[in-house]
């Protein structure tokens, strides 16, 4: 497994765009300085060993240099040794509704990007516990199998999107029915499946796979994303202006189906909860997971790390010998060299 121990140092990356923006910013108010002297090719004359590349080429060597070092800052490191350890949690089986109306924006920035946050903060907040994900829309399919790496969990969510699952519409039963052949096999943990959608048009028996899944000792829970008065569909992405329309043309508005989603619930003996509120909405989760009955299980996981930061500070220190090699100036042996300079033929 791989990891960063410093990850606080990767946010000094964020740097790097900005160097490059000012470097260009000043090659282009240097590009006008020199105009005022007269023109380009007049002043190329002046300075026959003015490289014009040169200098791009040594900024981004010791830029590179420095995103080299930043990272070995950043402590990288290889697991080298599995350890089996005791643990005591329950499993969770996300299942995300990734359908288009899940782009509308009723709250901010819109239904899919704040289920996301809400993963996101229900994944900081576990400990032990095993999580796992499903989206769906038409269709349902696992994303991330049940698992202890919150990290890669975490990783996954920023590339998930309304375009994943082709069949359009909100098959919660069908997602219920996935989750609950997800969790680890013979496993005697508590399972819980924690539906995130709005609601709208689901188009199969949800409430009976809620049963079902109850039934075999797992418990259901449902978030419901958006508001009851609703909000427009965006096409082509939750920033596009244009907006999904009937066959009479007029807009459609798609609302939150809060009836929906507690019948779900209340079939598989789990809450609903709403999501406009994030915080308040976890609290209310994680109130009820606590008092469910955690069991001790066995897990693998890394107990030593080897640091591979030396490999970083070589490459730096390569790139900087280069472009302290590399002088500005044109080399006197090419400045007269011009492979494509086309000679004028005497008649």
């Amino acid at each position: 497994m791989f990891r960063f121990e410093n990850t606080y140092m990767l946010y000094v990356l964020l740097l790097i765009p900005i160097l490059i923006g000012v470097f260009h910013w000043i090659r282009i108010q240097r590009s006008k300085a020199l105009a005022r002297f007269g023109e380009s090719e007049l002043v190329e004359q002046l300075m026959p060993e003015f490289s014009k590349t040169k200098p791009i080429w040594k900024f981004y060597l010791f830029l590179a240099a420095v995103v080299f070092v930043i990272l070995g800052l950043a402590r990288p490191q290889f697991g080298s040794k599995l350890q089996e350890v005791k643990r005591k949690g329950i499993e969770i089986m996300i299942a995300l509704d990734v359908s288009n109306s899940m782009n509308a924006a009723d709250i901010e920035p819109s239904r899919l990007e704040k289920a996301k946050n809400v993963i996101s903060k229900i994944t900081d907040r576990l400990t032990d516990d095993k999580i796992g994900l499903i989206v769906f829309a038409g269709e349902a399919y696992t994303q991330i199998p049940i698992t202890t790496d919150y990290v890669s969990a975490k990783m996954f969510l920023n590339h998930i999107n309304t375009g994943m699952v082709n069949v359009q519409g909100t098959a919660i039963g069908k997602a219920i029915r996935m989750a609950e052949n997800s969790f680890s096999p013979n496993s005697e943990l508590q399972k819980v499946i924690l539906v995130i959608s709005d609601g709208e048009n689901h188009e199969d028996d949800a409430i009976e796979e809620a049963k079902i899944a109850n039934q075999k000792g797992m418990l259901v829970y449902t978030i419901g994303m958006g508001l009851p008065e609703g909000a427009p569909i965006p096409e082509g992405g939750p920033s596009s202006l244009n907006f999904k329309k009937d066959r009479e043309g007029n807009t459609i508005i798609s609302k939150l189906n809060e009836e929906a989603l507690a019948q779900v619930a209340a079939a598989g003996g789990g809450d609903y909860i709403r999501g406009n509120n994030t915080q308040a909405g976890i609290n209310k989760l994680f109130d009820r997971v606590d008092k469910l009955n955690k069991k001790e299980y066995h897990a693998q996981i890394y107990s030593e790390y080897d640091d591979q930061f030396q490999y970083f500070f070589a490459m730096a220190i390569i790139l900087l010998i280069i472009e302290f090699l590399l002088i500005e100036k044109k080399s006197k042996m090419l400045v007269n060299f011009k492979l494509f300079e086309v000679k004028k033929i005497r008649r």
